[in-house]
């Protein structure tokens, strides 16, 4: 095995990795369906909890900590989001290359979830 089938072989190999961690990003960062909150929403209903909290019921009470916990745990997360862009700068270098030597179509990144403007930027 020559030098450059050797520098083929590694290039392929860092073209799929930049393909699988994009779509991996994708996977694990795909929206949920319906409509979005945002920090502002997120808040509103905090403050609607906390102004009726002693007007209830011990058990709804209880029900309502919860949502507390639950809204402050999704407001950190809407703070905390990661940011994809290394993932995606990587794929757009390498998926063209990849795509073509897989036999891969746009339509199958497509129904990955990968956006028609990032493909369009990589090439397939």
């Amino acid at each position: 095995m020559d030098a450059e089938h050797k520098a083929k072989l590694a290039q392929g190999r860092n073209d799929a990795r930049a393909v699988k961690n994009y779509l991996e990003f994708l996977e694990t960062h795909k929206p949920k369906r319906g409509r979005k909150r945002t920090a502002e929403t997120i808040n509103r209903r905090l403050q609607t909890i906390e102004a009726s909290f002693e007007e209830e019921g011990v058990l709804q009470r209880l029900a309502m900590i919860q949502e507390q916990q639950d809204l402050a745990d999704e407001l950190a997360a809407l703070e905390d989001q990661p940011d994809g862009s290394e993932f995606e700068a990587a794929f757009v270098e390498a998926a063209g290359r990849y795509a073509a030597a897989k036999g891969l179509s746009r339509g199958s990144f497509r129904q990955m979830g990968v956006s028609a403007e990032v493909l369009r930027r990589a090439g397939v």
